[in-house]
This record gives structure tokens, C-alpha cells and sequence, in this order.
């Protein structure tokens, strides 16, 4: 892997990116922070190369420095980086922009803050056409609805009239991997290009890189967190580790036989790897337990009352209707849902992207009113609730957002963003706040000094620990957690499932649990609804629909699963 192509090697047999000793450090103002030291590896022409690590590892920053994308804190400091055996460290501006996009290609991780959001997708991927050259004002628009469409779109004549806000989370990266594939680079880097998405379409664009490997040539540099989709989309792997390459190898072999105890650490906490072997409710204690300690709380919470229902959310006929923009039909987002929550046990909500279930969610929640069904929360009509009882709605129900990039206030510190809620509701005294803010910078395992940092200073891992952290602040009695882990590597993705499963164990907590990630779902759930098009298709014990799934479509889901074929020696389960 770490070999330099001996001299007189035919130019077609050479390398394509060759990183030698690479070290990149940023100026911040607590002093130069090295970020990279020492790293190298070799990717080969035609093939896939994967650099797998925690968050802050340095694995998105050496491909940004590849491709000439550092912060302007951030610099090379040593080492070389080859494409074509052409240095690119140091390399005038004005020639990386012919190089950018055209021969190499890129994926971003967040899609929010990487489409411009007041511009139509069509727009911005015709944008890219037009600059590199492929495409003339001519035929852009054919142009740009055969790149959608080969990108996973459905319907990608009228998706491209969209804006980016239109788009569920998956149908915006969908559009961030069209504009990446649309020069048929060379080579592609893609940061975790599909941590937005259900395995289905997963599968789908996965498939399309490989194809474009396979006949156009392309090289592949992914960047992931998910150890089962790298091992089984690419040949060799890179693991990296506060800065440093640990290990790299044949992708089998690594998984089959890891040196090095980082990299053990990581094989033995891919739940996306371990998915077919773990038992439901892995990271779990006894529903029953967890029933009986939710029913204490509430009897504390409700000082005495009578006794509470067996389920703390029951939804009935739940529709959601929108008017289509230049269409007389209506979209249907939600469509005669029915499901209940038991009261300290988890039901998780699968299916693809806007399959409806982030928009069931969001209903529950009252951030949108329902076209029409009822919700109940601990037998009370959500839709009727005045204005004292929404207050403690508010407080007894939170949310875990999907994206830590847009539901995190850039302009608060981490502190106040963790204790924003306990101000809002005024609870304890400042000395007591204070405290319950580290207790929960601890439970999600973040250092203290990460409080006087802002959110544009963490890692998108370390951001949605935040926001965990956040929505734990009050104590409530149901969290409803749309996509918690997902942008998370398996390490901390580990943890803070574990930590979830603690406090429900611990304190008889309720989860509604949205998910595109059926390994993550099979650990933590206890029910599993899944739904398609707007309708819930199968519901059933977790159990139930990972053994024996009776709708075709469940099985699909199923049968997607990144590293589900792999071949893992030395028993990675549980």
C-alpha cells in the first residue's frame, strides 16, 4: 500500500494519488494544532480506497488537502501529494481550479451548508456542466436530468425545478453526489457520501461508483465512517487515528485479522459489520423492567395521580397532505398512520428517504400540524393542548434533530447551547445548571473544554453530541430521535447507543427512533415500523421483522445492508 511505484513502471500502471508523509496544521487561537502527521498511503488507478476513523481523526482533512480545500487556518506543512505525479502541495490556485471538479471529483458530507439554498438544484448541477465544459446551453438541461437521474433521483425533470429545501436529507446529498459525478472524474472523493441515506439508495449510488470504476477507469477515495460499507465497497483500507495512519491493508484481510488495537476496537464496534449477528435490544435491559420504571416516573412527575397508560404515544390515522407546486394532485407525506409507543420501550421507524417517517416525527412534535388523525401523549389529545399543557409538553418530550450542522446556533458556545434549555424553563440555580451541563458533556463523552468552543470548531460527530447532550438536559420521558447516530463513526455511534440504552434502562425512558440505518435500529429497537411512500407497510417486533419480515419491501431494506454479504472470521458479534 505505502510502496512508491519503482522508476521505468509503465505510466498506465502507475498510481494515480500518492500521499507521502503528509502533516497539515491549523492556526486556532489556542496555538497550532497539528491535525495530520506523518500520513501515507497509495491509491491505485481503477480502484477504491477507503480511510476510515473517528471524527477529528484527520481522514476528511487529508482528503480536502488533496484537493486543495483547507480552511484558510489550515496549511500543509510537510510531505507530498501526487495525482498523476503531479506535486499538488504548493500548486498555483489558478491550475488547481482546472484540476478540481474536472479530474477529481467531490462528494461533501454535509448537504445543507454545500447547495445553495436559494437556487434550484437544476441550476446548481448546470452550473457544473457548463463551467467544465460538458455540457452546452444547448443540451444542459437533458444533461442535467440524465445526471440526477443516475444519481437516484426518481422523477428528475421536476425534482431539478426544486430548491434544496425541497429535498429530504437523502435527496440532498443524492443531488451533492450528481454534481460530484457529473465531469466523470478521474478520481472522486467522496466524504461519507452516503451518511444521509437509507440502505437502498445507498446501494444505488455505491453500485453507480463502482460501475464508473469499473468502465470509465475512475478511482475511488471514500471517506467513511460506516466499517461495513468501506470493507465492502473498497479494496483496501486506511485506518487513521488522531492524526496518524495506524494501519492499512486489504480490506478482507484487515477485517479478518487487525494488528492494531485501534483498529480491533473499530471491527468490534461496526454494528453495520456485526448487524446479522447481534440479538435485538442488544444494548437493552428487560422491557418489562424498563415499563415498571417508567410508570415510577410518572407516578413522581404526577405526583400520585392515576396510573398512566401503557403507552405513552398512541397515533391513529395520521395523515399529512401538501399541495404540489404547478401540480392539481396532492403529495401525500404521511398517510393513515397508525402505531403506538409503549411506555420505557423503543419503536424505530425505517424506510427510504421520504418514506414519511422524519414528516411523522415532526407531527408529533407539533413543529407541523397534521392534515388530519390524532396523537395522544400519556392519554391526552396532542392537537387540543393549551397553553400550560404545551408547556410541559415542550418539557417532557425533545427531540434529537438529524442534522448537527442546522440545529445547532452557530453563534452560541457549546455551553450555552447545552444549557439553553435548562435557562428556558428556569431549572435550579445558575451553580446548579452549571453542573448539569458538564454531568451531560460526560454522558456523551465530550471534554470540558469543548464548553468554550463554538459549533464551526467541532466535528460533525462531536456536533451531534451536542445535541444529544441538549435534548438530555431536561430529563424528559420520550426523545424522539431522527437519524441520532448517523452522523457518527462506530466508535462514538457505540456509545452513545450504549448511553441510550443506559438511560432508558436507568430511567425508563420512551424513544421513537428514525433511522435509515437497520443495523443501528436492530440494536437499540424493540418494535420496528417500516414505511414506504407515506404508509406504514409491516410493524412488528424487532425480532419479528429482522427474522422472519413478511412485506417484500421490508426484506429489500433487509437484504441492503451495507457488509451484510462479508465473510468475517474470529466472530465479530456479541
Amino acid at each position: 500500500m505505502t510502496d512508491i511505484t519503482p522508476a521505468g513502471t509503465a505510466a498506465s500502471d502507475a498510481p494515480l494519488l500518492e500521499v507521502r508523509d503528509l502533516a497539515i496544521s491549523f492556526r486556532t487561537t489556542h496555538g497550532e494544532v497539528r491535525a495530520v502527521e506523518n500520513a501515507s498511503f497509495t491509491l491505485r488507478r481503477g480502484s477504491t480506497l477507503a480511510i476510515v476513523g473517528e471524527s477529528g481523526s484527520g481522514k476528511s482533512t487529508t482528503a480536502m488537502a488533496c484537493i486543495g480545500l483547507l480552511p484558510g487556518n489550515g496549511k500543509v506543512t510537510a510531505g507530498s501529494i501526487l495525482f498523476e505525479g503531479q506535486e499538488l502541495v504548493g500548486l498555483a490556485e489558478s491550475k488547481m481550479r482546472s484540476i478540481r471538479g474536472r479530474a477529481i471529483g467531490l462528494v461533501p458530507q454535509d448537504p445543507m451548508s454545500n447547495l445553495n439554498p436559494v437556487t434550484k438544484i437544476g441550476t446548481q448541477v448546470a452550473e457544473t456542466l457548463l463551467v467544465h465544459g460538458m455540457a452546452t446551453k444547448a443540451n444542459v438541461k437533458q444533461k442535467v436530468i440524465e445526471v440526477l437521474s443516475a444519481a437516484g433521483l426518481p422523477d428528475a425533470g421536476e425534482r431539478a425545478k426544486q430548491y434544496p429545501h425541497e429535498f429530504s436529507g437523502g435527496m440532498r446529498q443524492r443531488a451533492l453526489i450528481a454534481i460530484g459525478l457529473a465531469c466523470q472524474p478521474r478520481l472522486l472523493i467522496a466524504d461519507e457520501p452516503t451518511s444521509a441515506l437509507d440502505v437502498t439508495v445507498q446501494r444505488t449510488i455505491l453500485d453507480q461508483i463502482d460501475t464508473m470504476t469499473d468502465q470509465l477507469g475512475t478511482s475511488v477515495l471514500l471517506i467513511t465512517h460506516d466499517l461495513g460499507l468501506a470493507a465492502e465497497r473498497a479494496s483496501d483500507l486506511v485506518v487513521m487515528h488522531r492524526g496518524r495512519v495506524v494501519e492499512t491493508g486489504p480490506a478482507q484481510q484487515l477485517l479478518n485479522d487487525p494488528q492494531h488495537p485501534y483498529t480491533q476496537s473499530l471491527v468490534r464496534a461496526a454494528p453495520s459489520v456485526a448487524a446479522v449477528r447481534l440479538r435485538p435490544g442488544a444494548y437493552n435491559d428487560d422491557p418489562a423492567k424498563r415499563a415498571k420504571l417508567a410508570e415510577a416516573v410518572f407516578a413522581e412527575h404526577e405526583n400520585g395521580k392515576a396510573a398512566p397508560p401503557a403507552n405513552i404515544v398512541e397515533i391513529r390515522d395520521l395523515t399529512k397532505v401538501y399541495k404540489r407546486r404547478g401540480s392539481s394532485e396532492d403529495f401525500y407525506a404521511a398517510k393513515n398512520v397508525t402505531l403506538d409507543v409503549p411506555r420505557g420501550q423503543t419503536v424505530a421507524i425505517v424506510g427510504e428517504s421520504g418514506s414519511g417517517k422524519t414528516t411523522t416525527a415532526r407531527m408529533l412534535l407539533k413543529l407541523i400540524e397534521p392534515t388530519s388523525g390524532t396523537m395522544t401523549f400519556d392519554g391526552m389529545d396532542v392537537a387540543t393542548l393549551d397553553k400550560a399543557q404545551l408547556n410541559d409538553f415542550r418539557q417532557r418530550v425533545q427531540p434529537i434533530f438529524q442534522d448537527p450542522y442546522s440545529s445547532l446556533n452557530p453563534m452560541f458556545t457549546i455551553e450555552r447551547i447545552v444549557e439553553e434549555p435548562l435557562n428556558a424553563y428556569k431549572r435550579g440555580s445558575k451553580k446548579e445548571r452549571a453542573a448539569r451541563v458538564r454531568e451531560l458533556m460526560d454522558q456523551v463523552a465530550l471534554p470540558q473544554n469543548a464548553l468554550r468552543r463554538y459549533p464551526s470548531e467541532l466535528s460533525g460527530g462531536q456536533r451531534q453530541r451536542v445535541a444529544i447532550a441538549r435534548a438530555l438536559a431536561l430529563k424528559p420521558e420520550l426523545l424522539v430521535c431522527d437519524e441520532p447516530v448517523s452522523a457518527l463513526d462506530v466508535l462514538v455511534q457505540a456509545q452513545i447507543l450504549k448511553l441510550l440504552g443506559d438511560l432508558q434502562a436507568e430511567l425508563g425512558l420512551s424513544y421513537l427512533f428514525i433511522s435509515h440505518d437497520l443495523a443501528v435500529v436492530r440494536l437499540i429497537s424493540d418494535y420496528v415500523c417500516v414505511m414506504k411512500d407515506g404508509e406504514l407497510v409491516e410493524a412488528a417486533t424487532s425480532e419479528e421483522v429482522f427474522q422472519n419480515a413478511r412485506h417484500p419491501y421490508t426484506r429489500r431494506l433487509l437484504a441492503s445492508i451495507p457488509g451484510n454479504e462479508l465473510q468475517i472470521e474470529g466472530g465479530i458479534a456479541s
